[in-house]
């Protein structure tokens, strides 16, 4: 079994230094959307996927490869 995108977002905002409110908040995103995209209820479109990504320095078309735990397609902004 590989890795979630709920381990990795997590385990690299935590590796940078930043909390939840933090990526939100530099995001230009409210902090209950970011907790959406970090447990995966929520995907980010594409240009939050960036702006999150710039943050926590990875490349943003990573929150379209990694797996999710319920394999779910579900973009928002």
């Amino acid at each position: 079994m590989g890795i979630t995108m709920r381990q990795w977002l997590r385990d690299r905002r935590i590796h940078c230094g930043f909390s939840q409110r933090d990526v939100a908040a530099r995001s230009c995103i409210t902090y209950q959307f970011y907790n959406y995209i970090e447990n995966e209820a929520r995907r980010p479109s594409p240009e939050v996927a960036q702006k999150i990504a710039s943050i926590l320095d990875f490349d943003w078309k990573l929150f379209y490869e990694i797996k999710t735990d319920e394999g779910e397609e579900d973009y928002e902004t």
